[in-house]
């Protein structure tokens, strides 16, 4: 990779990386490869990181050192596309750029630009994007590759800092968070932080692993994690199915703090409500393959608490005041109706769940 290694210091008990202003972040690594959500000592550095010759952006790394790749999905970036990739070059080897059905000249700016470009036939969304990304990645025998959106939002000059971990042999993947560090989250709008808390927390119970900034696009895939890209993704929801995938597979999952632009031309693919509604969804089901027992038991025990009080309320109207509530009694037998099938369907399909476990458990010994 064309970062100076010198300037980054890592061992199994601390992970340092150089930032942009001569500044070293130290980071605690607990036994299982986790990293701590904030800094604990910074060390000034007074060796700044010098920039890769764009003449040898591409070019075969010297010695063992690990060949690292960027991939960059592009709708629609012709303002931007040019500088993400010229800024990239810097610090990888290669910079592909995934014209994702761009109906203006993104691909032929990013290709003057130096980086290598796939066209797609047709706007497929992000996950289909970076999927054929990583394939190439893998073709041309890249060992790292670096994910960031082609839209201007993240900083290329922090791809030493998001990659550092996996080139330690540290992490399989590396999610750059925009939360990690006190007050990086003054400038990014009330609703994105709202909604990504909800969105953090479901990914969480999907996934069994927390995560500060389970959306983010800035991201680092080591060696393993590239072998582990067995899985389906429709949209953005691919950044939430990567973390269910890896952490089912058992692969170490880190995050570093990272800063963001929302200051770009294009702000939004998507609408941020239909966007965060359809990974919602998406985790949901989720959870309820997962944890049926949460999905459908919870919902029930409510339902069948909710006609409980209800029907004592019905009867205790009736000895009191001798008035019968037939509509409230009779959507209180609903309720408690409700509430027993979803516990019962809760405890059948979490038993399925644990059967299924054992036999993987079984066929693997």
């Amino acid at each position: 990779m064309r970062v100076d290694d010198p300037a980054k210091v890592y061992s199994p008990s601390t992970i340092s990386y150089a930032q942009s202003g001569g500044t070293s972040v130290t980071y605690p690594v607990d036994q299982n490869n986790t990293w701590t959500a904030q800094p604990f000592e910074e060390v000034q550095d007074s060796r700044d990181q010098p920039p890769l010759d764009s003449a040898d952006a591409g070019s075969e790394p010297a010695g063992n050192h690990p060949r690292v790749a960027a991939i960059v999905p592009a709708y629609n970036e012709s303002l931007v596309i040019g500088s993400v990739v010229l800024q990239s070059r810097q610090y990888v080897d290669a910079v592909i750029v995934v014209d994702d059905g761009s109906t203006d000249t993104t691909s032929e700016i990013a290709r003057l630009a130096g980086a290598d470009v796939i066209v797609m036939p047709e706007n497929g969304g992000k996950a289909h994007a970076m999927m054929a990304g990583f394939a190439r990645a893998k073709e041309l025998g890249y060992d790292i590759v670096v994910m960031l959106d082609g839209d201007g939002q993240h900083k290329p000059d922090e791809i030493p800092a998001v990659a550092g971990p996996v080139l330690a042999g540290e992490a399989d993947l590396v999610i750059g968070s925009r939360f990690l560090e006190n007050g990086a989250d003054a400038e990014i709008p009330r609703y994105r932080i709202a909604g990504q808390k909800v969105l953090n927390g479901f990914t969480a119970i999907a996934s069994d692993h927390p995560c500060t900034d389970s959306q983010s696009g800035f991201r680092a895939l080591g060696p393993r994690a590239l072998e582990n890209l067995t899985f389906t993704s429709e949209g953005y929801d691919i950044e939430s199915d990567m973390i269910h995938h890896f952490a089912k597979a058992g692969l170490t999952i880190g995050e570093v703090p990272i800063n963001v632009t929302y200051d770009v031309p294009h702000k939004h693919k998507k609408n941020p409500i239909s966007h965060g509604l359809g990974v919602l969804a998406k985790l949901i089901g989720v959870i309820g393959y997962r944890r049926p027992l949460l999905s459908f038991g919870i919902p029930g025990l409510v339902f069948f608490v909710a006609g409980f009080l209800i029907e004592i309320y019905t009867f205790s109207q009736y000895v009191r005041a001798g008035a019968f509530h037939y509509i409230l009694f009779t959507g209180g037998i609903a309720f408690l109706t409700l509430g027993l099938l979803l516990m019962m369907c809760g405890l059948i399909l979490n038993s399925l769940v644990i059967i299924m476990r054992e036999h993987r458990s079984e066929k693997r010994s």
